[in-house]
């Protein structure tokens, strides 16, 4: 897939572990792990919102694009 997560880089810049995030974004551990993972086809903007706000980036830090 040309869509890359990078939520495990951002939560390592931020010294935060995924279930502390997952705890102040009010979503299961297991559900934030498969979007680090990249185990998912969609993601609310909500959700993005939440992460963007609590580690203080863009979405463009945690969402990359590449072509094939």
């Amino acid at each position: 897939m040309a869509i890359i997560m990078r939520l495990d880089k951002v939560l390592a810049e931020n010294k935060m572990k995924l279930n502390e995030l997952a705890d102040l974004i009010g979503i299961s551990p297991v559900n934030l792990s498969n979007i680090k993972t990249g185990k998912i086809k969609a993601i609310r903007f909500t959700t993005l919102d939440a992460i963007c706000k609590h580690l203080n980036c863009q979405p463009g830090d945690i969402i990359e694009y590449t072509r094939d």
